[in-house]
């Protein structure tokens, strides 16, 4: 670890991973922290025993962006994080930080944000805190959100390991996220607007798993976006994912911006994405159970998983498409754009 955090600690690439890594996990020590997936799955009542829970904090400025809000963000990114655990999204808690002189309308519209992005993902929001601090001290609000899930779905749970033999799969276009906040927050006038796809996805999996597909695993692949989290998963597998260039969605705005700003679309938040593996022999099924959901209309087949070659470690290649293969790594510094 370097002697101070930098802001390459919170940008979801090696740096942060070093500092889950090397601080928190032996620092807390709790099994359930090592497991490092977007909810905790913790024993609990219910038909399987057990919850999820997950929380998370939002500084994104500015605080209304295209496709969304921080209040609208805040309940997506939880409620994603349940539901790729498989489990259904029951209750939020909301804790604020005001900084003082914030206007009290633009708090009612956070508020009613969260209020119907919650009532959109069939969650309720049932406990929270506020603390206000001097002026000066905070970017206006930030917010943190936790939330339960439970496994009383009926449908079978990802192990959250890729195999060999499986196929990638992302659920819409990628990037789109973490370019439109970048844009709007740098006042960068694109022609239209480029959009957010931020979005709860609950309903979404929730089609997907009752289907009875083999889902292996399922990510929630924002900060540190698509690349980031298949590099995860090559870690924690040992195996080898390899991703095709030309099958990733990428919205044409979002794509020219990304060329324009010299950003790469596989490590660009995304929060209204999820990121599958199962099977070579379900991928065509899978394709169109999420192609049949509004929110996944533009789903894609992007990959898929080797065993790679002996003695050697797992890890993520990109088919260029010209005959040549690019490794993957987790960004050392600092990853672009920043979204919070």
């Amino acid at each position: 670890m370097d002697e101070e955090i930098s802001l390459a600690h919170g940008a979801g690439g090696e740096a942060y991973r070093q500092m889950v890594q090397e601080i928190f996990i032996p620092g807390y020590g709790s099994p359930e922290l090592s497991q490092l997936g977007d909810s905790a799955v913790l024993p609990g009542p219910g038909q399987s025993g057990e919850l999820a829970f997950t929380t998370d904090s939002f500084v994104v400025w500015p605080l209304f962006f295209p496709g969304g809000d921080v209040g609208s963000l805040a309940v997506s990114g939880t409620v994603n994080d349940l539901a790729v655990a498989a489990s259904v999204p029951r209750y939020l808690s909301v804790a604020m930080i005001i900084e003082a002189g914030f206007p009290t309308k633009t708090l009612q519209r956070i508020a009613a944000s969260i209020a119907a992005t919650a009532q959109k993902a069939g969650v309720r929001v049932v406990t929270g805190d506020t603390k206000v601090v001097e002026h000066g001290r905070a970017d206006g609000i930030y917010i943190t959100t936790s939330g339960v899930g439970t496994f009383d779905g009926g449908w079978r749970r990802p192990d959250q390991q890729v195999r060999d033999g499986d196929v990638l799969l992302v659920s819409g276009p990628l990037a789109s996220h973490g370019v439109a906040v970048m844009a709007a927050r740098e006042q960068l006038e694109f022609n239209p607007p480029l959009q957010s796809d931020a979005r709860p996805l609950a309903g979404l999996i929730r089609s997907l798993l009752a289907s009875g597909l083999s889902v292996h695993a399922m990510r929630d692949p924002t900060r540190g976006g698509l690349g980031a989290t298949l590099c995860e998963w090559a870690d924690s597998s040992g195996l080898c994912l390899t991703v095709q260039e030309d099958a990733l969605p990428v919205r044409a705005d979002v794509r020219a911006a990304c060329a324009l700003l010299g950003l790469d679309p596989l490590f660009c938040a995304n929060e209204g994405v999820v990121v599958l593996a199962l099977p070579a022999a379900q991928a065509a099924a899978a394709l169109a159970c999420l192609k049949a959901h509004p929110d996944g209309q533009a789903a894609a087949i992007v990959g898929q998983v080797t065993a790679g070659q002996p003695g050697l470690p797992g890890h993520v290649s990109l088919d260029t498409g010209y005959g040549t293969l690019r490794r993957v790594t987790l960004p050392a510094g600092d990853i672009l754009p920043r979204i919070c």
